[in-house]
């Protein structure tokens, strides 16, 4: 049975209470539910497609409604939100895209590399409508932006503060899918780690391989995986896995050690506020200002095509100082912002592959 595409109209002032409405996490298609916009009916419209999880993973796909939301209020534009559906098609999001720019919305962006075979697809049907997808190049065209970061970087610099935190000489990394852009989280963590200590251990767990993306959705995978690491003595651990994360981030506080976030500045999410206390720090991508500013682009007669790379010479990734007992480890702030140098100075040069 094909599946229907949720979509709906972006409010400034309800958008924020949908936000935290569903920041506790977990996938539901009431989600996307808000008010109609405030924004006059000849507003400009735009549009998100999220990726596997939805709003309300307290990770990527909020970043990236965090920007829509920012558009909506500064920019005077009509924000529309499309949820995934569990176990979905190329065929659900090719149906999504091409619901999406029939529209009108201009740009339409899908948030994660899933949507590239779609975007490839539904692109050249819609030549004036512009199409941003988010971590992904493969797939290129006259009105297609690719909006990708340099996710290694900033892992590497959360290898540094790991390494420099741990009691134990042990860390864990867990990746949510084993694809390579997450495989570029882990490099960079590695490297980072070895480079700051030779002799620190490095536990390694991806929770799904493809097709599977369970691994990005999934809490319950992120709390098993962390619960096995820190049984073989992890006592910081970094995972990148969307909303599965967050299951990592609960097991980790639950015994007391350090738990690195991603993607979002993790100890801010208000669905982990219980947990913030042991959130060290979080390696940041700035998805919403890479939405932002595309969203600008379009809406100035200027949209941004071809790759847009955000780096840490950019701030465009980055890793977050939220938590005051980060700040006080002076040793490890200072390890961290020589690094962060060296990069921007290409006397280090990060791997993106394990």
């Amino acid at each position: 049975m094909r599946r229907i595409t949720r979509i709906a109209t972006v409010g400034i002032a309800s958008a924020a209470l949908a936000l935290s409405a569903t920041a506790c996490g977990g996938k539901k298609s009431s989600d996307t539910s808000s008010s109609p916009s405030s924004s006059s009916s000849s507003a400009k419209a735009i549009a998100l497609a999220y990726d596997i999880g939805g709003r309300g993973d307290q990770s990527f796909n909020d970043a990236a409604y965090a920007g829509l939301q920012k558009a909506v209020k500064e920019l005077g534009v009509k924000g529309s939100e499309a949820e995934p559906t569990e176990g979905e098609g190329e065929a659900d999001k090719v149906q999504r895209l091409t619901e999406l720019a029939r529209k009108g919305n201009n740009p339409v962006i899908g948030v994660g590399f899933s949507y590239a075979p779609a975007i490839k697809k539904v692109a050249p049907k819609f030549p004036n409508t512009t199409f941003g997808i988010i971590d992904d190049t493969s797939v290129t065209g006259p009105n297609i932006a690719n909006l990708v970061f340099s996710e290694e970087q900033g892992s590497y610099l959360a290898g540094v503060a790991a390494a420099k935190a741990s009691k134990t000489g042990t860390v864990g990394f867990i990746g949510g899918v084993e694809v390579p852009l997450i495989k570029k989280f882990e490099a960079g963590f590695t490297q980072g780690v070895k480079d700051t200590n030779p002799n620190a251990k490095v536990l390694s767990q991806y929770l799904t391989q493809p097709p599977n993306f369970d691994g990005f959705s999934k809490p319950d995978l992120g709390k098993a995986a962390a619960q096995g690491q820190l049984d073989a003595g992890a006592d910081v651990i970094y995972a990148a896995a969307g909303l599965a994360g967050s299951g990592a981030i609960e097991a980790t506080a639950g015994k007391g050690k350090w738990a690195i976030g991603v993607d979002s500045d993790q100890y801010n999410q208000a669905g982990l506020s219980k947990y913030k206390d042991h959130i060290l720090t979080s390696v940041t991508k700035d998805v919403s200002d890479a939405v932002f500013n595309e969203i600008k682009s379009v809406q100035d007669g200027k949209p941004g095509i071809g790759e847009i790379r955000y780096g840490l010479d950019k701030d465009g990734v980055g890793l977050a100082d939220s938590n005051p007992e980060y700040k006080k480890m002076t040793d490890l702030t200072a390890a961290v912002e020589k690094a962060k140098a060296d990069i921007i100075a290409k006397k280090i040069t990060v791997k993106t592959a394990p």
